[in-house]
């Protein structure tokens, strides 16, 4: 009686312990702000809400804690039970140090959020405030990302559906963010209690390539892996379940990634999901969700023709608009029915390029370039144009621009309503040269985050990329 008197007090000093630490770390979160400060045009009263995330999960330590601590015997030894308590313990304290760290990035981004500064110089190059929904906020987010956060890579799974990527053509964004993930850089870390968020390395283009069987339209051997993955790591650690996957996230450049993503519900509903295919109205939601850029690099490389911006001042283009693409999806085929082979010289739009003509002279050769959505609503003529300072002309419906919880669109491209195609000449001819100058200056700033680098570069897209899933970590919270 007496033994089992004490255990049970020692018990209760304990679970009062960590009942009191968490009602601290709540108190210094309140305190330091329950939501990331604005990055747009605020008012002085106005709390930051892109993303929109604020606490979609409550985070349950105790119940992590006590999963990464099981013992596999059903029986436990009095000093085995010590070594236990001080197991937890450490754990607590590394994750309340975790969530301290986090609250003070809040602060200081919330402080850096009051600066309208137009402009910051940093040490290698600047930061050009207007293409900006806040330059002081992403700054000093961009800086707390580089000083705290952590991310861990599973290691489950095997090359070449897991662990590797395709790092040319079409998808080479997903690859090539895989391969770097997997380096040993500053960001990644070996100890998972340390991580701020989880990341899972499998390849959706990878899987399609090895899983799918062509022509069949079956997606469910993809989802099947997608689900036996996340039942690996969520049965095996404790991390999953802490926060029922939501500070953790899959990657995919592939039209299938959100397909795939269906093959577990916590993960569809819950994870965040860098997706090129970043469509609102097919369950991209962008409080939790990240868009990927899609960059198409045909051998791995930018095509020297878009390697460096053109000459300023450059001679004047002489077209006013350019496309040249397949006829797919719903908003194609009308671009071509009012605009191909009519014989007007300022907009040249072609299904099928001619062989005397080459795609990225006559980008570099318009004034603007028209982006419009295929099948998916994504397409890699937006990078392009970036490339060529051809500025983006969006035609499409429900896409999530990359990066739009930081950059402001309307400062480098224009949006074009689908219903307006017939009156594209009218609306391109109506932009005067003042704010087209002013467009082209903010293709010059802007291009840097959407470029991809050998080994990544601060600013580039990869950084970006990830500073998309360090806002939404910003924003789950306990």
């Amino acid at each position: 009686m007496k033994t089992s008197y004490g255990s049970a007090s020692a018990s209760s000093v304990i679970a009062s312990v960590f009942v009191i630490s968490i009602v601290l770390i709540l108190i210094v979160s309140r305190k330091s702000g329950s939501l990331i400060p604005c990055f747009g045009n605020c008012s002085d009263n106005s709390e930051f809400r892109v993303p929109i995330v604020e606490l979609r999960t409550k985070v349950n330590v105790s119940r992590a804690v006590l999963l990464s601590d099981r013992s596999s015997s059903a029986t436990t030894t009095s000093p085995s039970l010590n070594r236990r308590f001080k197991n937890l313990n450490a754990i607590r304290e590394e994750y309340r140090g975790l969530e301290l760290g986090l609250a003070r990035a809040r602060a200081s981004i919330r402080t850096a959020a009051s600066s309208r500064n137009l402009s910051l110089d940093v040490h290698d190059g600047a930061l050009t405030g207007r293409i900006y929904r806040n330059p002081g906020a992403f700054y000093q987010s961009y800086m707390e990302m580089e000083k705290r956060f952590k991310v861990y890579v599973y290691e489950e799974g095997d090359p070449p559906i897991v662990h590797d990527g395709p790092c040319k053509d079409i998808y080479t964004s997903e690859g090539r963010f895989i391969h770097e993930m997997e380096q040993a850089g500053r960001f990644r870390t070996r100890d998972a209690h340390r991580a701020h968020v989880y990341f899972m390395p499998f390849s959706v283009t990878l899987m399609v390539k090895y899983l799918y069987k062509p022509l069949s339209y079956d997606v469910r051997p993809l989802q099947q892996f997608v689900g036996d993955y996340v039942r690996v790591v969520s049965t095996k650690y404790p991390f999953w379940n802490r926060t029922q996957g939501a500070d953790h996230f899959m990657l995919s450049c592939h039209d299938w990634g959100p397909h795939a993503s269906r093959g577990h519900a916590q993960l569809y509903n819950t994870s965040i999901r860098v997706l090129c295919n970043a469509n609102s109205s097919e369950g991209f939601n962008p409080q939790k969700d990240v868009t990927l850029p899609e960059i198409h690099l045909y051998s791995g490389d930018i095509d020297p023709k878009l390697l460096s911006p053109p000459p300023r001042p450059a001679a004047p283009r002489p077209h006013l608009a350019f496309f040249a693409g397949g006829v797919h999806g719903p908003i194609r085929p009308a671009l071509l029915r009012h605009w191909k082979d009519r014989g007007d010289t300022d907009i040249r739009v072609y299904e099928y390029l001619p062989e005397n003509l080459d795609y990225y002279t006559l980008m570099l050769e318009s004034k603007f370039c028209l982006c419009p959505s295929g099948y998916e609503v994504a397409s890699p003529r937006i990078v392009e144009a970036i490339y060529a300072e051809c500025i983006p002309v969006i035609l499409s419906e429900n896409y999530v621009l990359p990066f739009s919880d930081v950059l402001r669109w309307e400062e480098f491209s224009v949006a074009i309503e689908v219903s307006d195609i017939g009156r594209l000449k009218e609306i391109l001819m109506g932009v005067g040269e003042e704010k087209y100058l002013r467009l082209k200056e903010g293709l010059r700033a802007v291009r840097r985050h959407f470029v991809l680098n050998q080994p990544a570069q601060r600013f580039d897209v990869f950084h970006m990329v990830l500073h998309s899933v360090w806002l939404r970590r910003l924003n789950l919270r306990p």
